[in-house]
């Protein structure tokens, strides 16, 4: 129950934030389409941004929560968790200046490595660096956040780091509306790219704010002191380092995705970036979610060696991982088309732009169920303070993502990138899952195959439903905005309503479970661990 709910708050939440993510990403695919300025702005903004993925939900939080959450309930309690908090922070914050500033002067450098095919653009390369250089500052104000976001987390705290994402897009929108605005009185693509450009850092000040404020609510003082290398923060630093490759395999492959991207035609960046917005909905909503709530319970139930309750935690939050992103994959899949049409094309992004986005999709979420259950597995390692298993794992399935995007690109172009990214992805969570099992950490049981399987008879059925329909209202996807409305809401509300009365008939929901969140009060657990 306490899973529940925890996963409920942050993953409305992070819904509420992937709505206004999608709006700023139809406004920008309508205001700059998927041409040099949009290229280029999507460069500056995966730089700092992949960066804060592998921070706020990726290596800070699975080596700081951890350690905190031991001292917060060791016997000093408060003291001993401020007293390292302060420290880190102290440290931490010398470390982000340092490497910014490093970062900021090597950009025409990180720049070319990433997007060297942009020289032959008349001024898309220094357009990319340039704004690259406005949007980066955003990387350490954000990693702080991070930061005061896993400090909340450690006490039970989800909803201020949940809502941050919020803000973000909120000054990306208003950022949006400037450019328009400068667009619409003569400006040049590029005028709109600064100025969007320009409200990533603003959105990082006011995120940083937003969380200092919630620390103190939650009646926590910290304060920046002279650094301090003490023993615990040099292995919290020893515990990031292989965290920020073994938590981030999906962010570091988008590094890799990039470098691949702007090598093909013009307008293939965004084009994927924007793809891969449909993507990130059920993965941030479902994986962050689990993700964030399950790291600090797992740390507890192993801390005091409680193996039972263990195993059980992880089983439950793969059934709603599975439950969650099996149906969204398929439908997804199904609907692409549909989807990219009605949300993205219009104004300067044509309709051709939007069938090859719906392909791109369909790739992407082949590997949906992997991309949400490696947040499920890694905990597991990282709860032990064993970060170096998942390093050899990630860098292994990175290795053949590389080697499948060079016979796959010349080949497939960007839907072969986007295809290449899911199947390593999945060779990634089942690498995860067979040493998981040879550990004794975690293993199937045979309640839980059997719930996974009817969650795939459901799958179907709704999968079946969807294919005759999406047909049926080819004409309405591009049409007025209250025809598409209607047409994607009749779509969405078929499949769900399929998905979840087979479903219930067929026993792949956990009704006992459903019944506790009626009564909205504590029961005994559901326990597929058995």
């Amino acid at each position: 129950m306490s899973l529940v709910r925890n996963v409920g708050t942050i993953g409305g939440l992070t819904a509420l934030s992937r709505v206004f993510g999608f709006a700023r990403d139809m406004l920008l695919a309508r205001v700059l389409g998927a041409g040099a300025a949009a290229d280029a702005f999507q460069l500056a903004f995966i730089l700092p941004n992949t960066f804060r993925r592998l921070f706020a939900e990726g290596a800070f939080s699975v080596a700081f929560v951890p350690m905190y959450s031991h001292r917060l309930h060791s016997e000093e309690g408060e003291a001993a968790a401020n007293r390292f908090a302060n420290d880190t922070l102290s440290v931490f914050v010398w470390v982000l200046l340092g490497f910014s500033a490093l970062a900021m002067l090597a950009m025409p450098g990180i720049v070319w490595l990433l997007a060297r095919e942009y020289q032959e653009v008349p001024g898309k390369f220094e357009l990319s660096v340039m704004l690259s250089r406005v949007t980066f500052p955003y990387l350490a104000l954000v990693s702080l956040v991070a930061m005061l976001s896993g400090l909340l987390n450690a006490r039970s705290r989800f909803a201020p780091g949940a809502f941050v994402p919020v803000l973000l897009n909120i000054v990306l929108i208003t950022g949006l509306g400037a450019g328009f605005y400068i667009g619409h009185h003569g400006g040049s693509d590029a005028d709109i790219a600064t100025a969007l450009a320009i409200s990533v850092p603003a959105a990082g000040a006011v995120q940083l704010a937003y969380m200092v404020w919630a620390v103190r609510k939650a009646g926590v003082t910290l304060k920046i002191t002279r650094p301090h290398f003490t023993p615990e923060v040099k292995r919290l630093g020893m515990l990031i380092l292989p965290a920020t490759f073994g938590a981030g395999i999906y962010q570091i492959s988008q590094f890799v995705d990039t470098f691949f991207a702007t090598s093909l035609p013009q307008g293939s960046l965004t084009l994927l970036k924007l793809a891969d917005r449909l993507n990130q909905m059920p993965l941030g909503i479902v994986g962050i979610a689990l993700g964030t709530a399950i790291l600090p319970m797992l740390a507890r139930h192993i801390q005091t060696g409680d193996t039972r309750e263990a195993q059980r935690l992880q089983t439950n939050a793969v059934e709603m991982a599975t439950l969650l992103t099996l149906p969204a994959a398929v439908a997804l899949a199904i609907c692409a088309p549909a989807f990219t049409t009605a949300f993205f094309v219009g104004g300067k992004m044509t309709a051709n732009d939007g069938l090859i986005m719906g392909n791109i999709v369909m790739a992407l979420v082949a590997g949906l169920p992997s991309y949400v259950l490696v947040k499920v597995f890694q905990p597991a390692f990282f709860s032990r303070s064993d970060t170096k298993t998942p390093v050899w794992i990630a860098a292994g399935a990175l290795a053949v993502n590389i080697a499948i995007n060079f016979y796959v690109v010349p080949r497939y172009g960007i839907v072969g990138l986007a295809a290449a990214t899911a199947i390593t992805s999945t060779l990634n969570v089942l690498t995860l899952y067979t040493v998981l099992q040879m550990r004794g950490w975690f293993h199937f049981t045979a309640k839980l195959g059997g719930r996974i399987a009817r969650q795939l008879v459901a799958t179907a059925a709704m999968g079946a439903v969807l294919w005759l329909i999406v047909p049926l209202m080819a004409d309405r996807y591009g049409a007025s905005v209250i025809e598409r409305v209607w047409s994607l809401a009749a779509l969405v509300g078929a499949g769900a309503f399929v998905f979840f009365a087979v479903a219930w008939i067929i026993g792949a929901l956990d009704k006992d479970l459903i019944a506790q969140l009626r009564r909205k009060r504590p029961a005994k657990p559901v326990d597929l661990s058995e």
